[in-house]
């Protein structure tokens, strides 16, 4: 049980890391702070909905 809170953390870490990262990488790139905040979004969902594919791809070769 602790490995999958300490996987799930981890996870959320690299997406928050990865949206902060997009939403600055916007704003340098002359972008609203809107369109900014749209972007990093998308970067924190795209990370955990590729996490989510992994682990029921992982989940299907270990059943």
């Amino acid at each position: 049980m602790a490995v999958v809170l300490l996987t799930t953390a981890l996870v959320i870490v690299v997406a928050l890391l990865a949206a902060a990262g997009a939403g600055k990488l916007a704003r340098m790139d002359g972008a609203t702070y809107p369109t900014a905040l749209t972007r990093a979004v998308a970067a924190f969902t795209g990370v955990l909905t590729l996490a989510a594919t992994v682990t029921a791809a992982l989940a299907a070769l270990c059943a």
